[in-house]
């Protein structure tokens, strides 16, 4: 998924009782070959006794400092505040950041689709029937107090995260049973028959807290105590709502392990916040803080143009992405009555003008999103294959007609900014829902006046919906924008009270567990999911079991694909747009590996960038 950055993925678990180690140890050493290890599908890149990652500058100096602004965010974290070092429960506004003070049993390799290496466990047997992995610890794995981590730690980690986690860590770790401690060097992690492909490697890439640390302390509430950390960095200074420091831990345990030669580089991370993105890009020129994702247009190309620009201090750059570019758009909320009618969702598509939005407010730069796997082999185009109708066949009857030929795309429209052929056709639509127009308002079919509320917490955003909102009036519906701020945007959407909000996230190159989250029935009822849309489907709910059972990439591929006609047929959301570029501009103080890992989330900054000395130095005489 996009919403994660860092190359040892967030997750966590719960604890149960361990059985005795007499009982344990014999079934750990059947547990299959050792390996140094693991993917979805069993396939590797690199060997055991490989020294780093291809893509990293193993020579990488360490040194200097790298700040930012959020770009991304997970669980209960914001873009504009933090209020908690807790960044995995639902309580507070975590911080960004938090997860490079802790370590994971493995470390995904940017390079893969999904496959991870020994961090904290050095190695990992797994059961023939795939439902037993045991983990064997490192003996010199320390938290930074300087206390051994052991199999006790990660089985208290995974089992609380199972029962008191944020209720996406919850959903994600739903065919995770236990993990108990044979020893303090072993541990063995338990799945469900039938388990999701990837929740072994979801599980594996949770963050390991000390079980000592918590031992008088509830792990379920916001807090801002440092927690017990064993990653590369450790909470520096920082000040609530404002910006957060990491110190690179100088004698770090695992800084000359294969997965993390030539990473984490800088002895200081620091993340600023900004409740305005148009102060925090006036931050960046005044070298407030030094490297920036441009995730706004209209920004990128207007007001780059400043002296720091001109000089070459600052550099601007484009970098590939690779990844599925995923799904971005205004997801409308099916538990609200006056969504419920497909034709009604279907109008909302017809109402947009991406190609009159694009080319005036954002300057041509953007591509129209079709699905949730887009810029990927997920993504279908044209009829099905037979493969594909024999996965949907059984659901004839239950899902349109239109799954089984062409997928949905949304309009093409003539650029004008109210194409009226488009308008017509969504008058259509909402008549055929019983939404008739009476003294120039759109009713709905109980007779109240339709309208629609924008929510959101990001004022950049404001003008996209100007246009749009404009159209819907055309339709006679009473639409608005709302900006709210960050900390009450986040509870609205916990509580799913809106309307219709702005979502973005990707799929990873190897979906699995993580669809439950954003798609399934179970998480539509679960507070705080991604399920923003309340999708509540059974066909929706089977065809992700299907890609979570599928045994091959190529029966994967299939998977998706007849999901992706199903998803587009429910008109779930209006589709906005996507880049697959990476817009970023940064100090000239760094310098970076020529391209990032294609199957990493972000660009790699700051894990496997560094300070360059001599532009530090540069720097130092020209002041």
């Amino acid at each position: 998924m996009a919403l994660f950055t860092r190359r040892h993925a967030l997750g966590l678990g719960l604890g149960i009782g361990a059985l005795c180690a007499t009982r344990l140890r014999p079934a750990a050493a059947d547990n299959g070959v050792e390996m140094q290890g693991m993917s979805a599908f069993g396939d590797l890149k690199y060997p055991a006794d490989f020294h780093h990652f291809d893509y990293v500058n193993v020579n990488a100096p360490k040194g200097g400092m790298f700040s930012l602004i959020p770009s991304v965010r997970a669980y209960n974290q914001s873009y504009f505040t933090f209020n908690s070092l807790n960044a995995y429960v639902l309580k507070g506004e975590g911080a960004q950041g938090m997860d490079m003070t802790f370590a994971a049993l493995m470390a995904r390799a940017g390079d893969e689709p999904d496959a991870m290496y020994g961090f904290a466990a050095k190695s990992v047997r797994i059961s023939p029937d795939k439902l037993t992995y045991t983990f064997t610890i490192r003996p010199e794995a320390r938290f930074h107090d300087g206390s051994k981590l052991t199999a006790n730690d990660v089985a208290f980690s995974l089992n609380t995260l199972k029962e008191k986690g944020h209720p996406l860590i919850v959903v994600q770790l739903r065919d995770f049973i236990k993990a108990e401690a044979v020893d303090d060097a072993t541990v063995v992690a338990s799945f469900a028959p039938n388990r999701a492909r990837d929740v072994p490697l979801y599980v594996a890439g949770l963050p390991i807290f000390s079980k000592a640390y918590y031992a008088n302390r509830p792990f379920e509430e916001s807090s801002l105590d440092t927690p017990l950390g064993s990653g590369p960095y450790k909470v520096g200074r920082f000040e609530v709502n404002r910006f957060i420091e990491y110190d690179r831990v100088k004698d770090w345990w695992a800084a000359d392990l294969p997965v993390c030669r030539g990473s984490y580089n800088f002895d200081t991370v620091r993340y600023e916040f900004y409740r305005d993105r148009d102060v925090a890009f006036e931050g960046f020129t005044g070298k407030n803080y030094l490297y920036r994702e441009e995730l706004t247009a209209r920004i990128w190309a207007t007001r780059y143009d400043f002296p720091a620009i001109k000089e070459g201090r600052v550099k601007r750059e484009l970098l590939p992405d690779e990844t599925p570019s995923g799904a971005q758009g205004w997801f409308i909320n099916l538990r609200r009555d006056k969504f419920r009618d497909p034709r009604v969702r279907e109008a909302l598509i017809y109402a947009f003008d991406f190609e009159w939005t694009n080319k005036t407010i954002m300057y041509g730069a953007y591509a129209r999103t079709h699905s949730p796997f887009q810029n990927s082999d997920m993504m279908v185009s044209g009829p099905p294959s037979p493969e594909e109708v024999a996965l949907l066949e059984p659901f004839r009857g239950q899902v349109p007609d239109e799954v089984f030929g062409k997928p949905f795309v949304p309009p093409v429209s003539d650029g004008s900014g109210q194409d009226r052929t488009l308008l017509r056709k969504a008058v259509q639509l909402l008549s055929e829902a019983g939404c008739v127009v009476k003294d120039g308002k759109r009713l709905l079919p109980n007779g109240e006046p339709f309208t629609i509320e924008f929510l959101n917490d990001e004022a950049s955003i404001q003008p996209h919906h100007g246009p749009y909102i404009k159209n819907l009036a055309t339709l006679g519906i009473d639409a608005s924008f709302r900006l709210i701020d960050a900390v009450q945007y986040r509870a609205r959407l916990e509580d799913f009270d809106f309307d219709m909000t702005i979502q973005r996230f990707s799929m990873s190159a190897t979906p699995g567990d993580s669809m439950r989250a954003f798609f399934s029935s179970h998480a539509a009822n679960t507070k705080g999911s991604y399920n923003l849309a309340g999708i509540s489907s059974p066909v929706i709910d089977a065809l992700i079991e299907k890609i979570i059972a599928a045994e091959t990439r190529a029966d994967l591929t299939t998977a998706c694909r007849a999901f992706d006609r199903a998803f587009r047929a429910g008109r779930y959301w209006v589709p906005q747009w996507y880049a697959n570029t990476h817009k970023v501009a940064y100090w000239d103080l760094f310098a970076h590996p020529p391209k990032p890992a294609r199957y990493a989330q972000g660009v790699g900054a700051p894990e496997n960038w560094w300070a360059d000395p001599a532009k530090s130095a540069n720097a130092e005489q020209a002041k």
